[in-house]
């Protein structure tokens, strides 16, 4: 399959308020895309867009607020954004939201709300603008799963549900849509500096101070910017690779889940704890609760 090329296109990237989706609008304008930009954050959203005008005031901005954890919203910008652009050169699933709490400290509603918008939410839009990506030769697919879609910590069995649906959605796609000659990647982000974290749902039955103390823990490893990230996704659609992990963060998890795939969970608990500076759980202890240091959009 030859090279993405950017320029003269159409984009639509959701999350795009804020963290990696936003970093993403800006990577693309200067790239010569114009854009269709989705978040449930008005303000923030309206913010990106007239950063993006004032910078490129030869693109084309199209914002649209939804919010991806309720269907028919979802069904409905995506028939809007259908009918406006019946040719997309590049679709980014990017939305995500997280839950703090293991699975007994949470409600089947708020486990259905992280399914809802960081899997389900993706397979609707890609199912409603596939036919839109398929009128426009050499388009792509974008799908931002996750470090968590690759392990599964204690304390994220919504989140790491999700985003393995998310990993095993886009793999099959991948596969499927090759004749068409859509490329399709899979994006897993490690310790990106966004604000997943912070906007995260707590669990009904996790004590606030509890998930507080681990938010703050695992807000040291937050170290790579989301522009950077932004790029490495540009760069990975450019090359038109399969699946792009974004930092060591990401990579070295990775490898050991392939190394040790049924008894990482300790090893991995460790690291984190020691890297994070916890010496209370250095000697691996699980905690209750474990916030993913590593996603996607701030929010749906």
């Amino acid at each position: 399959m030859r090279r993405f090329v950017f320029p003269a296109g159409t984009a639509v990237v959701t999350g795009a308020a804020s963290g990696i989706g936003a970093a993403l609008a800006h990577g693309l304008a200067r790239r010569g895309t114009d854009l269709v930009l989705l978040d449930r954050d008005a303000d923030r959203l309206d913010a990106v867009a007239a950063a993006i005008r004032a910078a490129h005031p030869d693109r084309q901005v199209d914002p649209h607020v939804v919010d991806l954890s309720d269907q028919a919203a979802t069904d409905r910008v995506a028939e809007e954004v259908r009918a406006r652009h019946p040719r997309i050169r590049l679709l980014v699933n990017n939305a995500g939201v997280a839950l703090g709490g293991r699975f007994d400290q949470v409600t089947l509603d708020e486990f259905s709300w992280v399914i809802d918008v960081n899997f389900r939410a993706v397979v609707r839009l890609t199912h409603a603008l596939l036919p839109a990506l398929k009128a426009e030769p050499g388009a792509h697919l974008v799908n931002v799963s996750s470090l968590f879609g690759l392990i599964a910590p204690a304390g994220q069995a919504a989140y790491s549900a999700s985003k393995f649906a998310v990993r095993g959605f886009t793999e099959a796609l991948r596969h499927e849509l090759v004749d068409d000659g859509i490329g399709v990647t899979s994006v897993h982000p490690g310790g990106i500096a966004t604000r997943i974290a912070r906007n995260a749902r707590v669990g009904s039955g996790v004590a606030p101070e509890e998930f507080e103390t681990e938010l703050r823990q695992f807000e040291k490893l937050l170290s790579i910017p989301p522009e950077k990230a932004a790029e490495v996704i540009l760069r990975g659609v450019e090359r038109r690779r399969g699946r792009v992990l974004i930092g060591w963060s990401a990579k070295l998890p990775d490898l050991l889940a392939r190394v040790a795939p049924a008894s990482y969970g300790r090893v991995l608990a460790a690291g984190l704890n020691r890297a994070a500076g916890d010496p209370a759980r250095q000697a691996g202890r699980t905690p209750a609760v474990t916030t993913p240091e590593l996603s996607t959009g701030e929010r749906a």
